[in-house]
């Protein structure tokens, strides 16, 4: 059994490297060393894996989605099949997403006021009211161990009116979601910063929602076009602001080396939809760069993707194979450079908790996989 904070979900800095942080992360369904990266299981798969397979990389918590489960197959019937942890049989972490981000980009016809947002289905063209207490109802139908708070997803570019307003009303959100949530034992909500590009907004965002009190926090709206200086300066213009004693988490996010840039920064979690989605268009992440399996050059090539990588498709298959593959439309190739990419990004994370172990962050900034290689 694992001893819960009064928060639900528990959280502990082991060590420090600058700003990085050594921590682990304590939920209902177990325990995630962090820094962390969480594969993406929108539709409550991760595309192209076994739950087994996604446990293989080394991921003990991956992302579910509200919005698209809400939809299909529906939240009440999954709370009826015993929940989501059982529906997609992934006996580890799960945090949910709010929807928001996914009603912004997807939905049809949305409306957004104080209430939440009225938008139709980009499925069926049904219509449905996302707010903040549906949100979090939701969350708690599928049995997350994270629930994230309904923000808006502010676009970018936006003038500095429409970013406060829009921020405004996301803290508005913040405190109905926190009132909806229902504490039980190894179960937590995070809030969610936004506020743009303007720093003295991402601190009053943070200043806020540190008063109404999460288990976590995200840096959200970011990783949308501005760039990675610009993420980057919002990450240190917020992070400091955050609690210590919580984990934090920037969303969407990233390349390798964005993640490595973020965790020196002292960002904790991260998800994004670049590893998987890349295995399925034939790219490759390796400790010396990414491949392009569609690449006529890979096809006489006998060697592993990356010589250094533990995962079956490197030990198992050649890079002309998985040419093969690529270039066949077969669907093992989906397969092999999905569970590739996964087992790189979770190795990219471990190395990093290594190397803030060791407080040797900075060396390993300067040139990731060095001892590896």
């Amino acid at each position: 059994m694992h001893s819960f904070e009064k928060s639900g979900i528990g959280f502990e800095v082991l060590a420090r490297d600058g700003a990085a942080r050594l921590g682990r992360l304590t939920t209902a369904h177990g325990v995630i060393d962090t820094p962390a990266f969480m594969p993406v299981g929108t539709a409550a798969t991760v595309k192209a894996m076994t739950p087994e397979a996604v446990a293989t990389t080394g991921a003990r918590i991956v992302l579910g989605n509200t919005y698209h489960l809400m939809l299909r197959p529906g939240a009440e019937r999954i709370a009826a099949l015993g929940g989501l942890h059982r529906f997609m049989n992934w006996p580890h972490a799960i945090l949910t997403d709010s929807g928001g981000f996914q009603v912004m980009s997807l939905a049809l016809l949305r409306t957004i006021t104080e209430e939440g947002v009225a938008f139709r289905s980009h499925l069926d063209g049904s219509r449905h009211l996302l707010t903040p207490e549906r949100s979090i109802e939701i969350q708690h139908l599928l049995g997350a161990d994270i629930t994230m708070a309904l923000d808006e997803c502010t676009p970018f570019p936006a003038t500095r009116e429409a970013v406060e307003a829009s921020m405004e009303l996301s803290m508005r959100w913040a405190e109905r979601s926190r009132a909806a949530f229902v504490e039980r034992p190894g179960h937590g909500i995070f809030g969610i910063v936004q506020g743009g590009v303007h720093p003295d907004l991402r601190q009053r965002s943070a200043a806020h929602l540190t008063a109404i009190g999460f288990d976590g926090y995200a840096i959200g709206g970011l990783a949308i076009g501005e760039g990675q200086a610009t993420t980057f300066a919002m990450v240190e213009a917020t992070a400091p602001s955050l609690p210590e004693d919580r984990p934090r988490y920037l969303m969407g996010v990233g390349k390798p080396a964005d993640l490595v840039g973020a965790v020196s920064r002292g960002i904790d979690t991260f998800d994004c939809v670049l590893p998987t989605r890349s295995g399925r268009t034939g790219q490759a992440f390796t400790r010396n760069g990414v491949l392009n399996l569609r690449n006529a050059r890979h096809a006489d090539d006998p060697a592993p993707l990356d010589p250094y990588c533990r995962c079956p498709p490197c030990t198992g298959f050649s890079r002309a194979y998985l040419h093969h593959l690529v270039k066949s439309g077969e669907i093992l190739a989906s397969m092999l450079l999905t569970a590739h990419n996964l087992t790189y990004y979770a190795d990219l994370m471990a190395a990093m908790r290594a190397a803030i172990a060791h407080g040797k962050l900075a060396d390993f900034a300067a040139a990731p996989w060095a001892e590896a290689a």
